[in-house]
């Protein structure tokens, strides 16, 4: 139990002040980028469109299962099949919170190339998805039979009389410490914990079978990842006891990749919402992109694996054991709350981010 909790606290104090930091971006960020803003720029069908879905996705702090409202109004609002394809896949892969957390634990490196690669996949899919599908016509106010998660977060377009809500200090924390953490402290919870257990659990010599079966340790990692519900930050703690456990840098970034685009509420929502086609593009962009990439890591660039143990194993002092002191005091506030918040209304159902 001491080598359980040990690995725990340790994964908590590397992660702890990357997500403080993140969600406070995450919280500035949700104060100057307005949702109607976006939805302007996506409406056509042109693979400009496509490119500013990934671009504008990448930062944008929602998971696999937020993000589905989010394109379910772009769609509505107009934006081409292509554009919502490719924001569903660049957007839960990486968030301003995933991204200082990745920086933190695995260096600028890696996370530079967890971005651009999660870009490339989306803009990728997006293309294809426009070059197969006939051109179309699509109207405001477009209906679909997709059943978005009990509890999932409803995008509502606000009216044109509508005031914009001033800058708010107060904001960025109830954003990004109470509505986005809150989100998503649940599969963060499990992330870590899943991440103590493999760090306490898994063999030494684990390194030997992957090393000796790659091909065959890229499937297992994106057969497992895909169907899941892991956001893009929960998933971190789980690929960096991988790494520590021997487990190749590029199954772990297959995990990191895969795991947090997708998941089986997602693959539904595709099939209704852009069609069977859609979904092929969807599923099969997602894997082949991220064992390429994965791949990529193995073999072509070795040093990565290095930085990414010494960012592991490297002393941490008070600042960092009080960020982690904090994230898990909060994680455990949105876990109580949400308790007795099923309690209270006696929720048969839930969200899929927790």
């Amino acid at each position: 139990m001491d080598v359980l909790w040990n690995a725990f606290w340790d994964l908590s104090v590397d992660m702890g002040i990357y997500i403080l930091f993140g969600l406070l971006a995450a919280g500035v960020l949700h104060q100057l980028i307005r949702e109607e803003w976006i939805q302007k720029h996506l409406g056509s069908e042109t693979h400009g469109s496509v490119y500013k879905a990934a671009l504008f996705g990448t930062p944008l702090p929602l998971c696999s299962c937020s993000v589905i409202p989010f394109a379910a109004s772009l769609r509505r609002n107009g934006a081409s099949k292509g554009a919502t394809l490719s924001f569903l896949i660049s957007t839960p892969i990486t968030g301003i919170d995933s991204i200082l957390a990745t920086f933190g634990m695995f260096g600028w490196v890696f996370t530079l190339y967890r971005v651009v690669s999660s870009v490339t996949i989306a803009i990728v899919a997006g293309m294809l998805m426009n070059r197969f599908e006939s051109k179309e016509t699509v109207k405001k106010g477009l209906s679909f039979s997709a059943s978005v998660p009990t509890g999932t977060p409803k995008i509502v377009k606000p009216n044109a009389s509508e005031v914009k809500k001033p800058f708010s200090i107060l904001g960025i924390f109830q954003y990004g410490f109470i509505t986005l953490l809150g989100s998503f402290s649940k599969p963060l919870f499990w992330g870590l914990l899943i991440g103590a257990v493999i760090s306490a659990a898994i063999p030494s010599n684990l390194h030997e079978l992957f090393n000796e079966n790659r091909l065959l340790g890229y499937l297992i990692a994106v057969g497992i990842a895909a169907p899941m519900y892991v956001c893009a930050t929960a998933s971190l703690p789980i690929a960096a006891a991988l790494i520590v456990a021997g487990v190749s840098p590029g199954a772990a970034f297959i995990f990191l990749s895969a795991g947090p685009a997708t998941n089986t509420v997602t693959m539904g929502v595709v099939k209704s919402m852009l069609g069977m086609r859609a979904l092929v593009i969807y599923l099969s962009t997602i894997v082949i992109g991220s064992i390429g990439f994965g791949a990529l890591i193995d073999f072509g660039f070795d040093t990565l694996a290095v930085e990414m143990r010494v960012d592991m194993e490297e002393h941490n002092g008070l600042v960092q054991e009080g960020a982690a002191v904090l994230m898990l005091g909060l994680i455990g506030w949105h876990l109580i709350r949400g308790w007795f918040k099923k309690e209270d209304t006696k929720c048969n159902g839930g969200s899929c981010c927790g």
